[in-house]
Formats: structure tokens, sequence, C-alpha cells
């Protein structure tokens, strides 16, 4: 390979795919934006041993095809690669999400106050249902466009999905350095999570096929469910 004069970490840098060079101690030497984020949700050794697990056994690389998830991290397959007894990098890759091939209708979009809708929506479930709940938002998210109607129905539908347990946490937060792309534009996100001890699924598809007709990522887990809906100024 010829020898070239690019400046290779701006590149690295920007990927959205985690990257991470250890030391021959577990180190991290370097890492980019992508990994600042992800190693909020999991610990340096972990990604540390997994690295060294899959290492491949002689100077070079190796891809291995392998589902992880961490909270709402999905990667699908990861690359070890090192040339030298001193680093190992690791460097993982994001499993892709169904895209939405519609437009979305901006004309059933409007500016709200989704913490409003939000409680509005939980004393409609409160009237019919003696769950206890807990609700933790962020008061300070702005204003921003969604679909009042679409939104309403989908939550309803995952506060159905928690109905045979004895309490729900909900929260509401922004996520930080997130983010989800609609027609080619770059938009934040804002995470829903439903959380308890029960969880029934009849009603998982229902809430998959709304959520993706409004550009809404839905994350199943054991005992909760995580709505990331974008930020639509």
């Amino acid at each position: 390979m010829n020898s070239i004069s690019t400046n290779l970490k701006f590149f690295i840098e920007n990927d959205i795919n985690p990257f991470i060079l250890f030391n021959n101690n577990g180190k991290i030497l370097y890492l980019n934006s992508s990994s600042e984020v992800l190693l909020g949700y999991v610990s340096r050794q972990e990604l540390y041993d997994i690295t060294l697990s899959y290492a491949p056994k002689d100077f070079g690389f190796r891809t291995t095809r392998l589902e992880l998830e961490y909270d709402t991290f999905l990667f699908y397959a990861f690359t070890i690669s090192y040339d030298n007894e001193n680093e190992i990098a690791l460097h993982l890759y994001h499993k892709p999400r169904i895209e939405v091939n519609s437009s979305l209708e901006m004309d059933k979009y409007h500016i709200t106050d989704i913490n409003i809708l939000l409680e509005a929506n939980i004393s409609l479930f409160k009237l019919q249902n003696d769950n206890e709940l807990s609700l933790l938002v962020d008061q300070d998210i702005p204003l921003f466009k969604i679909d009042q109607n679409q939104f309403s129905k989908l939550l309803r539908k995952t506060l159905e999905s928690f109905i045979v347990s004895d309490s729900i946490s909900i929260s509401l937060t922004l996520k930080i350095g997130e983010y989800i792309i609609i027609s080619n534009k770059k938009e934040h996100i804002i995470e829903l999570r439903v959380e308890a001890n029960v969880r029934c699924r009849n009603l998982d598809v229902e809430i998959k096929k709304i959520s993706h007709a409004n550009h809404i990522s839905t994350i199943f887990k054991e005992n909760s469910i995580y709505l990331h809906i974008p930020f639509i100024k």
C-alpha cells in the first residue's frame, strides 16, 4: 500500500462506529467520540476482555460476527487488530436499524411540550388502572414537533404492556451525543423508558408498527421498553 500523508485520525474520530486502542495492560490509549458515549454504558474492562478473547493469534486482524448489546447500543460484529505486542484495537460495528421509506406527514406534527403530553396520557391510564407509577422527566426539554395522536396511541399501547405489573417506572430524557437521520438531517433523540418487574409481549408487534411509521426506534427488553423519539424542531 502506498504511504499517504492524510490525517487518518480525523476519519476515525468521526466514525459512528466505536474505535478503542488499548495498550497491553488494558489502558485506553485512544478512543473516538462514539466510544466515549459507549463507555457510559459498558466498562473498559469488559471491552478489553472481549478484545483479548477474540484477538487473532498472530499479528493482523480478525473480524467476528457476534451480536453485542449494551443498554440501547446494538452491535452485529467487531474487528480486533494489532501489529505489535504493545497495542491492540477494537472496532465495533453498529447493527443497522430499519429505515422508514415514507416521509413524515409534517401537517400532523405540532409544536408540543412532551412532558405535558406524557402526563396527560399517564393520567388517563391511571383512571382505569391502579398500578403504582413513578415518573422522572427532564423539565428542560424544549418544545418540539410530534404527531400527538400517534404518540399518545403508542404510549397507551406501551403502558398496557405493563398492566400486570405492581409498579411502573417511567423516565424521559434528552439523549446526549446520539441522533437519528431523517430526510438526510440529523435529529437529536428523546428517550422514553418504561420499566417494571413484569412485561406482557402480546402488544410488541403493534407497538413496533406504530413506532416504525413515526420514525421512533423501539427497543424491547425483558422487563422494559425504550422509545427513541426524534427531536424535530
